[in-house]
C-alpha cells in the first residue's frame, strides 16, 4: 500500500516536472520569437507627415498607410535628414555624417550597416527600390558588400526608375524589364524573397522608388510612361501606398504578421517642387502643396525645418507594439540600435556609434529615450528636444508653438526658459562637436 502511494506520487511529480518543462520551454520560445520577428523595413522616397491621412494630412489617399497606424504604433517624434543620400548612410550604420563624410550618394566602404549586423546574426537580408550609396556600373556586388545578400535597386545616375527601367539584380542588369514597371519589379522581388524565406528570419528592406519624381540626371529625359506623361506627386503617393499594401497583404497570407515588425518611415520631407513634363530640352517643375488639417503648406525637402526633416515612422506588429501615438524623440542613427536590440545583433564595438535603440517602445516601455536629436546639411546643423530647437548660428526656437519657424528667439530676448533650453542645448551641441574625431 505503501508502495503503490509512492509511486502514484512519483508519477504524478513526474508529469508535474514535465508540464512545468513544457511551460518554460514554451515561454523561452514565445520570448525568442518575440524578440527576434522578421522585419519588413519600408522607406517611401520624399513624404513628409503632412502627406498620410495618419498624420492629419487631407491632400492624398493612404489607406494602406493608415491601416498599419490605426492598428500599430505612430510615432510623432521623427527626424531625418532633409535630403535622401545622408539620410540613408545615417539609418544604415547608425552614425552621424560628420563622422561617416558628407560624400553625396556614397558610403564609406569599411562602414558596417544593419545589414551586415543582421546577417552575422542569422537574418535573411534583402534589399529592392533605391540603393544610390554608389554608381553600380563601377561595383555591381556593393549593395552585397554592405550586407544584403538578396537585391533589386535602379541604377542611379544610369537608367530611368519607373518606365523601361535600369536595374541590377544581385549585381547583374536585368535584361527583360524594359517593358515593365521598376515599382512592379522592386515590389515583386521583395515578395517572393519573403515568401521563400518565410520559415527562416529575414530583414526585407525596401527603400522605394516612389514616391520621387522621375530621374532628372540622365543623357536624356525619362520615357512616359503609359498616360504619355509624368505622373503628378499625388499618383505616386497614393501608387506607393497601393505597393505598401500589396506587401503587407503576403505577410498576411503567409500567417507572418505575428512574427514580422513592419517599420515605415520615409527618407526626408515632401518635395518643394516636382517635375511634370519635359519641353523645349528643359525639366518643367510644379509647387507641392499639401492641406493638413485646415493649412495648406508647400513641401520642405532639402530645408533642415520640419518640412524637410519630420517624417513619419510607424512600427505595427501584431500582437506586440501597442495601439495608440507615442511621442519619444527619435532620431535617422536609431534604427540600428533598434534591429539589434530586438534581434540580439552586436553593435559594432570599434566605432563611435550614434544610435539609440527605440526597442522597448515597442513593447508600450518607457525604455531610455534620447534627450535630443541631431540633424545637419550643407555646412548647417540643428540639435533639437520635442520642444526646442537650436541652430548652430544661434537661432532657437520654440516648436510647440511656432512648429514652421516664423518666429526665431535671439539670445538677447531669451525668457527664463529659453535661456535655460539654449544653454543646455548648446552644452550637448558642444559636446557632439567635441566627440567629431571619435571614430
Amino acid at each position: 500500500m505503501k508502495s503503490s502511494i509512492l509511486n502514484k506520487i512519483y508519477i504524478l511529480s513526474a508529469i508535474a516536472l514535465l508540464i512545468f518543462t513544457g511551460l518554460t520551454l514554451n515561454g523561452c520560445a514565445g520570448k525568442e520569437t518575440k524578440t527576434r520577428p522578421n522585419i519588413l523595413f519600408i522607406m517611401v522616397d520624399d513624404m513628409g507627415t503632412e502627406v498620410a491621412g495618419c498624420y492629419g494630412g487631407k491632400s492624398y489617399k493612404t489607406p494602406n498607410i493608415d491601416a498599419l497606424a490605426e492598428s500599430g504604433l505612430k510615432f510623432t517624434q521623427c527626424y531625418s535628414a532633409p535630403v535622401c543620400s545622408p539620410s540613408r548612410v545615417k539609418l544604415l550604420t547608425g552614425r552621424y555624417g560628420f563622422r561617416t563624410g558628407q560624400v553625396w550618394g556614397h558610403i564609406p566602404p569599411d562602414e558596417i550597416t544593419f545589414g551586415h549586423i543582421l546577417k552575422d546574426a542569422g537574418y535573411k537580408t534583402a534589399i529592392a527600390g533605391k540603393w544610390q550609396m554608389t554608381l553600380l556600373k563601377n561595383d555591381p556586388n556593393h549593395v552585397k558588400k554592405m550586407g544584403f545578400d538578396q537585391s533589386c535597386v535602379f541604377g542611379w545616375h544610369e537608367g530611368p526608375r519607373y518606365y523601361q527601367p535600369l536595374i541590377y539584380e544581385n549585381g547583374k542588369i536585368l535584361e527583360n524589364v524594359t517593358d515593365k514597371y521598376g515599382p512592379d519589379v522592386y515590389c515583386d522581388f521583395l515578395i517572393d524573397f519573403i515568401k521563400k524565406n518565410k520559415n527562416n528570419h529575414f530583414i526585407a528592406y525596401y527603400p522605394m522608388a516612389l514616391a520621387h519624381d522621375v530621374t532628372d540626371d540622365l543623357d536624356g529625359p525619362p520615357p512616359f510612361g503609359p498616360k504619355g506623361r509624368y505622373e503628378t506627386y499625388k499618383e505616386n503617393i497614393e501608387y506607393a501606398d497601393k505597393y505598401i499594401g500589396k506587401i503587407v497583404k503576403v505577410l498576411d497570407d503567409l500567417n507572418l504578421r505575428d512574427k514580422t515588425l513592419i517599420l515605415l518611415t520615409a527618407d526626408n520631407g515632401t518635395p518643394k517642387k516636382y517635375i511634370v513634363k519635359y519641353e523645349n530640352g528643359d525639366y518643367v517643375r510644379e509647387p507641392v502643396f499639401s492641406a493638413i488639417g485646415d493649412t495648406i503648406i508647400q513641401g520642405g525637402k532639402s530645408e533642415l525645418t520640419n518640412g524637410g526633416t519630420h517624417v513619419p515612422l510607424i512600427a505595427n506588429w501584431q500582437g506586440v507594439t501597442p495601439v495608440g501615438q507615442n511621442d519619444v524623440l527619435i532620431d535617422f542613427s536609431d534604427f540600428l540600435a533598434t534591429f539589434a536590440e530586438l534581434t540580439g545583433a552586436q553593435v559594432p564595438k570599434d566605432r563611435k556609434i550614434d544610435s539609440r535603440s527605440f526597442a522597448p517602445q515597442l513593447f508600450g516601455e518607457k525604455g531610455n529615450p534620447r534627450k535630443w536629436a541631431y540633424q545637419e546639411w550643407k555646412g548647417r546643423a540643428w540639435i533639437r528636444t520635442k520642444d526646442w530647437k537650436l541652430y548652430d548660428n544661434g537661432d532657437l526656437f520654440d516648436m510647440r508653438n511656432d512648429p514652421y519657424e516664423k518666429h526665431v528667439i535671439k539670445a538677447e530676448n531669451d525668457s527664463e526658459e529659453s535661456k535655460k533650453m539654449r544653454e543646455y542645448l548648446n552644452g550637448e551641441y558642444q559636446k557632439l562637436k567635441e566627440s567629431a574625431n571619435t571614430q
